[in-house]
């Protein structure tokens, strides 16, 4: 063989071993270094991040829990529970200072009113402990995201599912919690759309509930005395709709007056399954809870951007996350109890 052909020859061979290198060794490595996390984030299980609501016993909050504790076990960090027992702003407010005395990783809080907890809020946030708030807002606070319902067109979407329950005409009546903003917001959605797409449908009261299936009850028993024509009520939160349940059962008028509920809580998918109850919203509460403990994280660990001066790599958050709602019947009623 002459020397120039040898010299091609063994240039190939030589070409090859580097390539084959490469490609089995150093690029390898690379691959390595850069997916040395190949399951993706995680924490230290020493992080501990802290829900805080207000009526803690509640069962509304039970699945919200889960999708905060779900989040947690795919990040490898610690998660605590902490609530009001009562519907009272002053005792969500020492809950919360409590947790921020400990100085969790962060804090998710439902904001039992739309002030009263805003200095406790932005305390927090002034002594770097990130805070979102979930299904009931805090605007003037400076928390970082809001994680829930859209409100409003919530009401907007019971109006219209309350209407054709009544075929646009007849009296209502709606049971709320007047200083509870995501109440207020579900209450004017509602009442607006009533006015505007079925004017014949009169609303002759808006009562509080409080919160409680009693008070809710009662506030039935009163309306029903002074206006005995009324033919259904808007009850804009669970145990608001089963109190206005129970009042119909006792009076004999239990699938006789057209009731559209919230949340999905079992007294409320019973009320629904035996027909008390015509229609309720149910809301994506597993994703407040999984999306407001990766939020926290994500600040946290400084993975968000500060600003809007370029990315540098960061991910910013979106301050606002509709979790969405779908109505629940008799039809699909089965779907949404706990497994």
């Amino acid at each position: 063989m002459k020397k120039p052909l040898l010299l091609i020859v063994y240039g190939l061979v030589t070409g090859l071993f580097v390539l084959f290198f490469w490609y089995f060794g150093i690029r390898e490595e690379k691959q390595d270094n850069w997916n040395e996390n190949p399951i993706g984030l995680v924490g230290d299980i020493e992080e501990r991040y802290v829900m805080v609501t207000f009526q803690s016993g509640l069962d509304y909050w039970k699945s919200i829990m889960k999708g905060f504790e779900d989040a947690a076990q795919l990040l490898n960090v610690s998660v605590e529970f902490r609530g009001a027992i009562q519907y009272d702003a002053n005792e969500e407010i020492t809950v919360l200072e409590q947790v921020i005395a400990k100085k969790p990783a962060g804090i998710a809080v439902t904001a039992i009113n739309p002030d009263a907890l805003v200095g406790t809020i932005d305390k927090a946030i002034k002594a770097g402990i990130p805070i979102v708030l979930f299904d009931s807002d805090s605007p003037e606070s400076k928390a970082y995201s809001f994680l829930g319902t859209d409100n409003y067109n919530a009401g907007v979407i019971a109006a219209r599912e309350f209407g054709r329950l009544l075929s646009g005409l007849g009296e209502a009546a709606v049971i709320t919690q007047p200083n509870q903003l995501n109440h207020e917001e579900r209450t004017n959605g509602f009442v607006e759309t009533l006015n505007k797409e079925f004017p014949d449908i009169e609303i002759v009261s808006i009562a509080d509930g409080e919160g409680n299936i009693q008070q809710s009850e009662n506030r039935v028993m009163t309306l029903l005395q002074q206006y005995p024509g009324i033919d259904g009520f808007f009850a804009t939160q669970a145990n608001g709709g089963v109190g206005v349940g129970q009042a119909l059962m006792k009076q004999g008028l239990a699938g006789k007056k057209v009731i559209v509920g919230f949340d999905t809580d079992k007294g409320t998918l019973d009320m629904v399954k035996d027909g008390t109850i015509n229609a309720t919203l149910a809301q994506g509460t597993w994703n407040m809870g999984y999306w407001s403990l990766l939020e926290l994280f994500h600040h946290k660990h400084d993975l968000v951007q500060p600003d809007s001066e370029g990315m540098h790599g960061a991910h910013p958050l979106p301050p606002y996350i509709d979790t969405g709602v779908t109505i629940v019947t008799q039809a699909n009623v089965d779907n949404y109890y706990a497994k």
